[in-house]
């Protein structure tokens, strides 16, 4: 099941408040990557599946899936496959207008821990988590992510999340980073990229039950590029912002 979503893009996080599994197609707003001024709209899945060591979720801001055990009541660590998305040419008319080289989408292996509890009534999610890419030139990624139920009434749902992404040198500079044979091509004067907080993002999710099985799931960031990345010639901006919207089958 998750060879069949990776094929798909990615997508930001759907109601992730919840272990409930679904699955269903959703409609996501995105930057052609951090830091561009390009925004275009793309399908992408909403799924979520836990079994009773197996998972498959696109729900907490990467698409990935893997084995988890439980380590006490509330708390799992596990190691997991996640999808990492590339940087298309042809999606940024600043790198289109430089004829830029794309980078390939992939996919990077790793842990992770993550805990859940409730803090009545408020539900609480920390997930840390480390990426090392297959593809070894494009480097390791660390994120902690922090989400919290804010609301409940009726058939609606509302919560937060906030999330900190660093990075070494290799992944910073796979996206970032202009070597002098880059350079020339480009037109873009030499960076080198290195290593540390990448990006920080805050954001709402909804959801909003349709009936027992059926509903409709959202949620809108704002992700912010940090350190090296923020200098780099290639960010055009230091904002980027994502929007989703999905129906689900909840079963």
């Amino acid at each position: 099941m998750l060879l069949a979503c990776l094929s798909l893009l990615p997508l930001s996080a759907f109601a992730e408040l919840s272990n409930d599994s679904m699955i269903g197609p959703g409609l996501r707003s995105r930057p052609a990557y951090d830091g561009s001024e390009s925004q275009l709209t793309e399908w992408v899945p909403v799924t979520r599946h836990f079994g009773r060591q197996g998972f498959v979720r696109s729900t907490q801001g990467v698409l990935e899936g893997g084995l988890r055990t439980e380590l006490a009541p509330g708390l799992h660590a596990g190691a997991q496959l996640a999808y990492e998305p590339g940087r298309m040419t042809n999606e940024s008319a600043f790198l289109a207008a430089r004829n830029a080289q794309d980078i390939r989408r992939g996919a990077s292996i790793g842990l992770q821990v993550e805990w859940d509890h409730v803090f009545e009534p408020v539900p609480v999610t920390l997930l840390a988590r480390v990426r090392q890419h297959l593809d070894a030139d494009r480097g390791a990624q660390a994120d902690l992510r922090l989400s919290m139920g804010v609301f409940r009434g009726g058939p609606v749902s509302a919560g937060l999340f906030a999330q900190a992404t660093w990075a070494n040198a290799k992944s910073t500079g796979s996206f970032y980073g202009i070597t002098p044979a880059q350079s020339a091509s480009l037109g873009l004067p030499v960076f080198a990229a290195g290593a540390g907080w990448l990006s920080s993002s805050v954001g709402l999710l909804w959801s909003v039950d349709l009936s027992p099985h059926w509903l409709v799931v959202g949620s809108a960031e704002a992700r912010r590029l940090r350190g090296a990345a923020v200098q780099s010639p290639l960010a055009e901006r230091t904002t980027s912002h994502y929007t989703s919207a999905g129906v689900a089958y909840r079963y």
